[in-house]
């Protein structure tokens, strides 16, 4: 009987493996973390606070403005739906009267 075939050998086989993925997941964990914590430091050290809340409440402002806008068209477009609904009532009494 080879080695490879003992059930337990097997088994630290695949321990090794999740072992080794165990590994791989934790260092992209920890690059991530780091990256983040780069960018927060970043943020915190050298950013221009006072330009990104004017930034933040001009982006702000333009999203109220496309909501706005969104609304008027949906209203637009319901109306235009109920003409059209309408109009296809008519045309389906037109029809039948003939």
């Amino acid at each position: 009987m080879l080695f490879d075939d003992r059930p337990e050998f097997q088994a630290l086989a695949e321990l090794e493996q999740v072992l080794a993925n165990l590994r791989d997941g934790i260092a992209d964990w920890r690059r991530r973390a780091l990256r983040a914590e780069g960018e927060r430091a970043g943020i915190e050290a050298g950013a221009d606070v006072v330009g990104l809340q004017q930034r933040l409440l001009s982006v702000e402002a333009e999203n109220a403005d496309l909501h706005r806008r969104l609304d008027a068209a949906r209203e637009r477009l319901n109306n235009l739906l109920s003409r059209l609904r309408f109009l296809e009532e008519q045309v389906a009494l037109e029809e039948q009267r003939s």
